[in-house]
């Protein structure tokens, strides 16, 4: 089972090294999108481990940098820290994030299972004071979104907006598919009503179609972000149509959690990947 999903997997993710990873980024420019790298890895209890993974972010900022890659971090808290303490993660983050912006990158937060919700917030907010060029993740399959979001605007925060990959109880997430994207559509409306400066993350026609819409009644900074390996079919339309595109391009030896979650995050991914692959190999 192990050996199937690695060639699944081998369709989104860079690879197991940071060349990898500057590789597909690299890639991702010449076809007219930043890129947006993110080391694979997550729930790290140990300090050597934390350690070494925020060593890693401060080299890739460096080498995005000397390659001339016009790209930007995705960091999962739990893999700087979180695990341990909130303010073991805070300052990690932090010394991500000032080392980041030396080289003009920008920071993305990712957002976990719902029990680091509220600290990631409270961790985003802390450093957003500080740090302009910052953005937090928020999950449209979760019940409580709306009032985040709302509280986020309010706070003028920069906001991806995804669907949750994260397995949930139905006390506090919604779990059909209809009820996703029923909140999506209001949470992305929200967005663009109130909001600038936000992405939309999605590789959904329909919510891509409802988002094109918008941004011709309002006239915002966004982007649309999809996965490496996902909708390649789509991505250069968009570029031509003007729109920004980002490639959200993951690599590591950790790609076995991060898999399993996207194929189990909608059904519909598995479909996804296999016409994107299709459509890579036509001759």
């Amino acid at each position: 089972m192990e050996k199937v999903l690695f060639k699944v997997a081998k369709q989104w993710i860079a690879g197991d090294t940071m060349e990898d990873a500057l590789k597909s980024a690299r890639n991702a420019n010449m076809n007219g999108m930043s890129a947006i790298l993110n080391k694979l890895g997550e729930h790290m209890t140990s300090e050597s481990q934390v350690s070494q993974t925020v060593s890693d972010y401060l080299t890739l900022v460096s080498n995005l940098c000397k390659s001339k890659i016009t790209g930007d971090l995705s960091i999962k808290p739990t893999q700087i820290g979180l695990a341990i303490s909130v303010k073991e993660c805070l300052e990690n983050l932090d010394k991500i994030i000032e080392k980041a912006l030396q080289y003009q990158s920008f920071v993305w937060i990712d957002m976990e299972s719902s029990e680091y919700t509220d600290s990631t917030f409270q961790i985003y907010l802390d450093l957003f004071g500080k740090y302009e060029r910052l953005g937090v993740v928020i999950q449209a399959n979760l019940k409580r979104t709306q009032n985040d979001l709302e509280m986020l605007l309010k706070n003028g925060a920069k906001i991806r907006l995804v669907k949750g990959a994260y397995h949930e109880s139905a006390k506090n997430a919604y779990k059909t598919r209809h009820e996703v994207d029923e909140n999506y559509k209001k949470l992305m409306k929200t967005i663009f009503e109130k909001g600038n400066e936000f992405a939309i993350a999605t590789h959904d026609s329909k919510l891509i179609d409802r988002a094109t819409e918008l941004s011709k009644k309002f006239e915002r900074k966004f982007e649309f972000q999809f996965l490496k390996g996902i909708r390649d079919e789509l991505k250069p339309i968009l570029v031509k149509e003007g729109f920004s595109v980002s490639e959200y391009i993951p690599y590591g030896t950790n790609w076995l959690p991060y898999s399993i979650r996207r194929l189990r995050e909608r059904k519909r991914n598995i479909l996804l990947l296999g016409s994107s692959f299709i459509h890579s190999h036509r001759v």
